[in-house]
């Protein structure tokens, strides 16, 4: 099972052929600037479209801080992305109050333990659009 820095590696060797399908759902990349470092970071995330966009869940697996990725997109909006071969800029943000609810039920729907996730920490996950930029 591919997982972290080599989850990344196999993905970007293959366009995805290798490491887009996950533990029975998708995974996107997702490629934020450090908010201190200014170095590039990839992350393999968990995904579904919606609409022209595509949501993704700051988990951290219920822990109580917000994962890096997050922390570093809320500074620098400005992302890239790799869904598979296709390769693209987006602008990422929160998902609003009266969105979140759909989009939640979206993601668990394709990864129930999202709800286990939110019972073990005080803290709202979010969940992110990465809207393409033309």
């Amino acid at each position: 099972m591919l997982f972290g820095k080599e989850h990344v590696q196999r993905y970007q060797e293959t366009d995805g052929a290798e490491g887009h399908e996950w533990n029975g759902t998708t995974t996107l990349l997702l490629t934020t600037t450090g908010r201190k470092s200014g170095k590039k970071y990839t992350t393999p995330l968990i995904y579904q479209r919606h609409g022209d966009s595509f949501l993704v869940v700051a988990s951290k697996g219920g822990d109580p801080r917000h994962p890096e990725w997050y922390l570093n997109l809320q500074a620098d909006p400005e992302v890239e992305v790799q869904v598979k071969d296709e390769k693209f800029r987006a602008r990422a943000h929160t998902a609003l109050p009266e969105e979140k609810p759909e989009m939640w039920r979206m993601m668990t729907r394709v990864w129930p333990d999202y709800d286990n996730y939110q019972t073990k920490t005080d803290r709202e996950i979010p969940v992110v659009v990465l809207e393409r930029l033309s």
